[in-house]
C-alpha cells in the first residue's frame, strides 16, 4: 500500500477546507429567550389563583406560556381547567413504569386557550416526601426535553411555607431567573415571604444568580403591612389584588377573572407587563423583630415578656434538692 500519496491527498483536502471563508457572524437578535419564574407563597394565599389568571392573560397577549404546578395539592391547573384535575407527572410516570412504557408529552401536558399546563404532583399523604417528588418530577421533565422547549415564559407554582430542599430546587440550582412572592397583609404570609427572601439571599452568597422580581399582594385590604414589608425588603410591588367578593366567588368557582376587556383584565394585564420587565434583585430579609415591627403590638403580642419556668412549675410541688451521685476528684 502506498501511504505517502494518501497522506498528501489528506493534506490537500485540509488545505482546501482551510481556504474556505467562514460564514459571517450572526447579527440578528435572539429569536427566543425563555423566562423561567418561580412563584412562592404561603399555602392558601392565592398563588394558584394569581398564576392561573396571569398565565391566561399572558397567552391572550400572544405569549407562549407553560404553567407547571409544583404544589402537591395540584390546584394550579384545576383552576385553569375549570376544576378538572389533570394526570400528574409523578402518578403517570409510576403507571407507565409498571407497564414498561415511556412517558410522553401528551400524557402530562394539556392546553387551554393558548396556555400549556402540567402538574408535577406528589406522594400520597404519609407515604413519601413532597420535596423528593418535586426532584423526581423535574428529572422527568428533563427527559422530556424541558430545556429544548420554545416558551416565552415558564411559570412554576411552589409551596412556600415548607422548609424543604425539594421545594427550594429552582433557587438552589439556578433553575429559574427570578422569584415572585405572593403575600397579603397578615403576619403568617409575610413570615413565609421573608423566608423566601432569606433563601434567595443565602444562595446568592453561595454564588447563585436567582433574585426576587417582586411581590404580588393578594386580598389587599389596604392596611399596608405588605407594602411596608416590600419597602423594607427592597423588592417592588408587582400588583395589588383587592379583597373583593366578586374575585373570591369566581375563584372559588374555578373561574378565570383575568380576561382581556373584563372587569379585572387591566389589573392582570399590568401584572403581566410588570412580571416581564421586573429585574431579579437581591432582597434584604428582615429579622424576626423587624417583621413583627410591621404590625401593631396588639396583633402580634410582641409586648409579651418571657417568664422562665421552674422545676416546681413542672412538677406541681416543692422539689427537694437531692445529693448528687457524681464523683468529684480533687485536682492533682
Amino acid at each position: 500500500m502506498n501511504v505517502v500519496p494518501q497522506i498528501r491527498l489528506q493534506d490537500a483536502q485540509l488545505r482546501a477546507e482551510a481556504s474556505v471563508e467562514p460564514d459571517a457572524p450572526v447579527t440578528t437578535p435572539v429569536t427566543k429567550e425563555t423566562q423561567i419564574i418561580a412563584i412562592y407563597g404561603k399555602g392558601g394565599i392565592g398563588k394558584s389563583f394569581t398564576l392561573a389568571n396571569l398565565s391566561y392573560m399572558m397567552a391572550q397577549q400572544g405569549k407562549k406560556v407553560l404553567l407547571i404546578g409544583c404544589d402537591p395539592k395540584s390546584d394550579t391547573t384545576s383552576l385553569l381547567f375549570g376544576g378538572k384535575a389533570t394526570p400528574t407527572i409523578i402518578e403517570t410516570s409510576s403507571k407507565k413504569k409498571l407497564a414498561g412504557e415511556e412517558v410522553t408529552i401528551s400524557d402530562v401536558c394539556f392546553k387551554r386557550d393558548g396556555v400549556f399546563a402540567m402538574e408535577l404532583g406528589g406522594p400520597e399523604v404519609g407515604r413519601g416526601c413532597g420535596g423528593r417528588g418535586i426532584i423526581h418530577g423535574f428529572e422527568t421533565l428533563e427527559k422530556l426535553g424541558f430545556h429544548e422547549w420554545g416558551f416565552d415564559y415558564v411559570l412554576l407554582d411552589f409551596l412556600g411555607d415548607v422548609v424543604c430542599g425539594g421545594f427550594g430546587l429552582p433557587i438552589a440550582r439556578d433553575m429559574c431567573q427570578k422569584v415572585i412572592i405572593v403575600g397579603s397583609n397578615d403576619l403568617q404570609s409575610l413570615y413565609v415571604a421573608n423566608n423566601v427572601c432569606s433563601a434567595v439571599e443565602y444562595f446568592r452568597k453561595l454564588g447563585g444568580n436567582v433574585g426576587v422580581a417582586g411581590i404580588v399582594i393578594n386580598k389587599d385590604d389596604g392596611t399596608g403591612e405588605a407594602q411596608a414589608f416590600a419597602s423594607a425588603a427592597g423588592i417592588p410591588i408587582l400588583a395589588s389584588i383587592p379583597a373583593n367578593e366578586d374575585i373570591r366567588r369566581k375563584s372559588a368557582n374555578y373561574e378565570i377573572v383575568g380576561l382581556p376587556g373584563g372587569q379585572w383584565g387591566s389589573l392582570f394585564a399590568a401584572l403581566a407587563e410588570n412580571v416581564a420587565i421586573a429585574p431579579p434583585v437581591r432582597p434584604k430579609p428582615l429579622t424576626q423583630d423587624g417583621l413583627l415591627g410591621l404590625f401593631s403590638s396588639d396583633i402580634t403580642g410582641r409586648d409579651v415578656v418571657l417568664q422562665p419556668a421552674t422545676m416546681e412549675d413542672m412538677c406541681g410541688a416543692a422539689v427537694l434538692n437531692k445529693p448528687s451521685l457524681e464523683v468529684i476528684y480533687d485536682a492533682v
